[in-house]
């Protein structure tokens, strides 16, 4: 009589071995990037991290940072996207307390530009520095389009007519200018924060 495992059972043994493989290789992922950005947090701009000291504090070997990114550089593009969805999210979390649109695009304003403050603004140009070549501080257009996304359901509250061409505008010219703080180490006045929120509101309102 022949042995042999039917294709479904074969199939969903695979299956699971794949699922916790997935999930195994999940977790070391995370590991890495959370190694990765205490590393870069604490050294700051004044040195590169070296993926032996990123895989000793995530007490990994070689070959398990190998296993998901080619080269230290492409675990910096991880980090950057992780921190553009870190900040999406608290950007919406922060937009949600708020009901009026407009009021909804102050949050979200004062949200971009609260990341040149303190240990945040000094750890996201320490990490766009530990790239291997030069990069853009904006953290490229797919970071600014999702953080723009989130403005475009109150550009439309607004009476926008093109609610999301206006809203990748005004990401791109606020996130631009969170680029500018960054390189230059600084900070945003209160009175550039307000004429950036006016800016914002009144581009929704252009007809």
């Amino acid at each position: 009589m022949e042995n042999a495992v039917p294709d479904e059972v074969a199939a969903r043994i695979a299956a699971q071995t794949l699922a916790k493989r997935g999930t195994d290789y999940a977790a070391e992922v995370r590991r890495l990037l959370d190694a990765a950005l205490g590393i870069i947090a604490e050294q700051g701009t004044t040195a590169k991290a070296r993926v032996a000291d990123i895989v000793a504090a995530a007490g990994l070997s070689n070959d398990a940072f190998y296993r998901h990114f080619p080269s230290k550089s492409a675990l910096v593009d991880a980090l950057i996207e992780d921190g553009a969805h870190r900040l999406a999210g608290y950007l919406g979390h922060q937009m949600a307390k708020e009901t009026s649109p407009d009021g909804q695009v102050r949050r979200w304003v004062e949200g971009v530009l609260s990341q040149t403050d303190g240990t945040t603004g000094a750890t996201t140009l320490a990490v766009l520095m530990n790239g291997t070549t030069e990069r853009d501080v904006e953290g490229g257009p797919d970071a600014t389009a999702q953080l723009g996304q989130l403005l475009v359901g109150p550009f439309d509250g607004l009476g926008s007519a093109d609610p999301q061409l206006d809203a990748t505008l005004v990401a791109h010219a606020v996130v631009g200018r969170l680029a500018d703080h960054l390189r230059a180490r600084t900070k945003p006045s209160r009175a550039e924060r307000e004429r950036l929120i006016r800016f914002a509101v009144e581009s929704a309102q252009l007809r």
